[in-house]
């Protein structure tokens, strides 16, 4: 099994900045892709970011320019900083992490944005 922690969400003002963090630990033995998803109350569960694993990044097109993701493999963490926020992103943020065709998903962190 393969476990999910996420850190760094937050309550924050429109314009500043925020950094998620996602540990993975466990059955862990190669890493296809790591990313970040958000989900807002009444929506759908929307991709935000997600790295593969030879670098190869993906980002939805609303946060393009304002989020990057990055990973340290070593450490099999993934982040996600946030600039640039707008009341437009408040969600819960949750960390999923692809391995030999299985996802796994962290437990979430609460992102709040105001205005």
């Amino acid at each position: 099994q393969v476990q999910l922690v996420e850190s760094g969400g937050g309550l924050v003002q429109a314009g500043g900045s925020l950094r998620l963090s996602c540990a993975a630990s466990g059955s862990i033995f190669r890493i296809d892709t790591m990313g970040w998803y958000r989900q807002a109350p009444g929506k759908q569960r929307e991709l935000v970011a997600t790295m593969a694993s030879g670098g190869y990044t993906n980002y939805a097109n609303s946060v393009k320019g304002r989020f990057t993701i990055s990973r340290d493999n070593a450490k099999n963490t993934v982040y996600l900083q946030m600039n640039s926020l707008k009341p437009e992103d408040t969600a819960v943020y949750y960390c999923r992490l692809t391995q030999a065709a299985t996802a796994y998903w962290g437990q979430g962190t609460q992102v709040t944005v105001s205005s």
